[in-house]
């Protein structure tokens, strides 16, 4: 029987799942609030609407005759999009607005970690009083982190000692319009992720990933939600050893074991440290744009995923492909702080090459595709290591040239990986 598959969100990550799902016994659907070209293309029926609002999205699932849902975006969990759905008889593969708290409130989560006895977890405080706050940081024997506890779209976060002085970041939680903040302890090491296909008390990892945040090469420059990514042919990433991703599994293990009822993709964001994996932060949904990069290489067919997390069974067990990927995004020119739109976006599908484009957050106008204020598209290379993939995106990005865009050319590159490797070895005394 064929399914009919609500994809909700248009973005990068967005993309991603349509061309997982572009090959499967499902016919799909899809709605956002901006009309994503590569979604388009794939999906039998695309609506514009806003992916907040639960009724909107229920009224268009029951159009079409949705079975199953799959919530892309972290701001519909948090709007209870995955309750209306079910309550309405389409399975949503996406966690209810209770469960999806692990990433949508930051204090929860930590609290969360510290009530199940979850490993890995910071120390922290939580605030909503700024003036303590600020108190705490004055006497805190180290470097701490400020995180709003809730969405900021991977862009309010604040680490003393890294992208401020204590001075600094107790001015930003003043000036800051936020109710609620977490202080934990600066984790020093090096990021990366794994992402988790969860359903019915059971769950399935992917390869590591890692993220470039800063927006500006040599991890340079303000947060952003993400310039690029990579991953290795490995479920490791280079500077991991295997007991390095088997102690995150673990610590994704029991976080599954506390959330009875979680089903879709748990994503973990982990801090190598001196003393192994500690936990940055739970996400309740695939990275953008980590999906990028775990999406490409999954062999088995995502809809079977989805329709054994429907149907009450465990997820089937993923094969990836033994194969690297690099994913680098364009974003428009002044991106993250001042960005400027209006730029032809001059790479497609067939120009791209051995590379895949994933578009983002972009205007389709009748003589081409233009770049919005967001990240605008995403090129993924795909080979045996990642120097190869990392080549293969460059190419790519050599099509789409550069004029109203920037990228990140170093994500990826033999000497930022080396990097990596060193700064581990360095904190493990090697």
């Amino acid at each position: 029987m064929r399914e009919n598959v609500l994809l909700i969100g248009g973005g990068g990550r967005e993309h991603a799942i349509a061309r997982a799902l572009e090959d499967s016994e499902a016919d799909l659907y899809a709605c956002a609030g901006n009309k994503n070209p590569g979604i388009a293309r794939i999906a039998v029926g695309f609506e514009t609407l806003e992916t907040t609002d639960p009724e909107a999205v229920v009224d268009y699932a029951e159009a079409v005759d949705a079975t199953i849902a799959v919530i892309g975006p972290e701001a519909p969990l948090e709007a209870g999009v995955a309750d209306a759905l079910e309550a309405a008889g389409v399975y949503p593969f996406g966690p209810k607005e209770a469960d999806a708290r692990i990433e949508t409130d930051k204090a929860f989560q930590r609290r969360f970690m510290a009530e199940n006895d979850i490993p890995g977890c910071p120390d922290f405080e939580t605030f909503d009083d700024m003036d303590a706050a600020c108190d705490y940081i004055d006497e805190y024997d180290g470097d701490l982190a400020i995180k709003p506890a809730g969405l900021t779209g991977g862009k309010g976060v604040k680490v003393i000692g890294d992208q401020v002085t204590a001075e600094e970041g107790k001015e930003y939680i003043r000036d800051a319009d936020y109710d609620r903040i977490v202080l934990e302890e600066r984790l020093i090491g090096e990021e990366f992720t794994i992402q988790a296909f969860v359903a019915n008390g059971e769950f399935r990892t992917a390869p590591a990933v890692q993220d470039h945040k800063r927006a500006y090469e040599g991890d340079e420059g303000p947060n952003t939600g993400g310039m690029g990514s990579y991953a290795d042919a490995t479920p490791e990433l280079p500077f991991m050893t295997e007991d390095d991703y088997t102690d995150a599994v673990e610590i994704i293990a029991a976080t599954v074991d506390a959330l009875e009822d979680y089903r879709g993709i748990l994503y973990g964001q982990f801090m190598l440290t001196e003393t192994g994996p500690r936990v940055v932060e739970f996400n309740a949904r695939f990275g953008d744009p980590e999906a990028m990069n775990t999406l490409p290489v999954l062999e088995t067919d995502f809809l079977e995923v989805l329709t054994a997390a429907r149907d009450g069974e465990a997820p089937p067990e993923l094969d990836f492909a033994e194969q690297a990927t690099v994913c680098k995004y364009a974003v428009p020119d002044g991106y993250p702080t001042d960005p400027e739109a209006g730029a032809k976006v001059q790479v497609d599908e067939e120009s791209a090459g051995d590379a895949l484009l994933y578009y983002a957050s972009v205007d389709e106008r009748d003589d081409g595709i233009y770049t919005t204020t967001s990240r605008s598209f995403a090129l993924v290379g795909v080979a045996d290591s990642i120097a190869a993939a990392e080549e293969i995106a460059e190419d790519a990005l050599a099509v789409a040239g550069e004029e109203g865009l920037r990228i990140r050319h170093d994500i990826g590159k033999a000497d930022l990986v080396q990097k990596r490797i060193d700064h581990v070895n360095e904190l493990r005394g090697e």
